[in-house]
């Protein structure tokens, strides 16, 4: 792998995201604040369904004493995040699959200051979710958090969730038709690249297409989290369609 640009993969994974996303890293930094507020600049930061190391990135760059174990199953993402951290003492990588009961046996800490994720954990339906929760109640210290950022919508306002989605769409078509590269574009890339290609395949073979699980409200993800033990959970950020939702224990 000797050669491969990984800084140029990150940047063009985060302008595919930023497609769908353009308010990102506003979620990021509201994210890092709450990490400082709540648990400091030095946390160890389990950075879950990590992809490419987004949230990792950001996390270093802002706290450079913070350490990251970044967990997922796709191996070209891991690839990259591998690629891009590589000798860098303060990062883990795990491969690992979250609907698996027995996942975190391969974590390297029992428990941690901060779980962060982000835009992932909407591929899990609801049970596979709240199960997980538990599961991350159980390794999040005493006074750490939890944050969530991703897909929440409240099924009880139907015409601003179509309003909301019309309106995201039409932004879309029109960066798309200006050559944006969505997911699929991005894929395909990944596929024609010589170090990428195998993890790519491989990726596929796993997962398949693209397919969500649910997508339940705040309110939902609130109330989950409270039921797994976590003492408050709550919105601390939020656009038309998004949420980050924050737990502390």
């Amino acid at each position: 792998m000797t050669g491969t640009d990984w800084a140029g993969w990150q940047r063009s994974w985060d302008r595919q995201q930023e497609w769908y996303m353009p308010d990102r890293e506003e979620r990021f930094r509201v994210m890092l604040d709450m990490v400082e507020a709540l648990v400091g600049p030095k946390p160890r930061v389990l950075d879950l369904a990590c992809g490419t190391g987004s949230i990792t990135s950001r996390l270093l760059q802002r706290f450079p004493d913070a350490s990251s174990t970044g967990v997922d199953l796709d191996p070209a993402l891991l690839a990259i995040a591998e690629g891009s951290f590589a000798g860098d003492e303060r990062v883990t990588f795990v491969t690992a699959d979250l609907k698996d009961p027995a996942w975190a046996a391969s974590l390297p800490y029992d428990t941690y200051d901060a779980v962060l994720t982000a835009t992932a954990l909407h591929w899990l339906h609801s049970g596979p979710l709240e199960a997980l929760y538990g599961q991350l109640a159980g390794l999040v210290r005493e006074g750490g958090v939890l944050m969530n950022a991703d897909h929440m919508i409240d099924e009880s306002t139907p015409r601003i969730n179509a309003a909301e989605r019309a309106q995201r769409h039409a932004r879309m078509d029109r960066e798309k038709a200006a050559g944006v590269l969505d997911w699929a574009d991005w894929w395909a890339l990944a596929a024609a690249d010589p170090v990428l290609a195998g993890p790519t395949a491989r990726r596929f073979e796993i997962y398949g297409e693209h397919a969500d699980g649910d997508m339940p409200s705040a309110r939902w993800h609130a109330d989950a989290l409270r039921s797994a033990g976590f003492g408050e959970a709550r919105a601390v950020w939020a656009s038309p369609s998004d949420t980050l939702l924050l737990a502390v224990k």
